[in-house]
């Protein structure tokens, strides 16, 4: 199963890199697209060459689906919102951060589902759907690895929430 990063021109990078590591790490398949199969340019500058685009990813093959914040303009429109609703009638876990909640809110993924657009908190994990503000990346990234149950054993899961919110270097 393929965890997916739906990227555009001026995705904010550093709200998915950890998550990304966490990813790699546990050497999921990770793939990187955009709406048209075209490289990036994220919003820190950096250019980014994606795997391929969004429809040409295989549905039955996602696991999860993450899209960043950024200006979604280019790709809050109706072929993304019905990719959206097909992959949450499919149960594929979606999360977005930051602006990338936008997005999954104008394609009536947040319908009956609490999120950060529906309360005050930094992070809502509800129904199979993550969203977060952009200054949760790093509870985004746990909580989206916890739901793909990339922690071998809760002592992982602490030494994660240890290094990476609390800064307490590995031993």
């Amino acid at each position: 199963m393929k965890d997916v990063f739906f990227l555009y021109n001026t995705s904010c990078f550093y709200e998915i890199v950890i998550l990304s590591y966490f990813l790699n790490y546990s050497n999921c398949e990770m793939i990187f697209c955009s709406l048209d199969g075209k490289p990036i340019r994220a919003m820190e500058g950096f250019s980014v060459n994606v795997d391929m685009s969004l429809q040409d990813i295989d549905k039955a093959q996602i696991r999860s689906l993450i899209i960043p914040g950024g200006n979604i303009s280019e790709i809050n429109n109706a072929e993304v919102k019905a990719y959206l609703q097909d992959l949450k009638e499919k149960d594929v876990l979606i999360a977005g951060i930051c602006a990338g909640v936008d997005v999954l809110d104008d394609a009536g993924i947040l319908r009956d589902v609490k999120s950060t657009h529906s309360t005050n908190e930094d992070l809502v994990s509800d129904k199979n759907v993550i969203t977060a503000r952009a200054n949760a990346y790093v509870d985004f990234a746990i909580e989206v690895a916890k739901k793909l149950d990339l922690f071998v054993s809760k002592e992982d899961l602490q030494e994660t929430i240890d290094f990476w919110k609390n800064y307490n270097r590995v031993q």
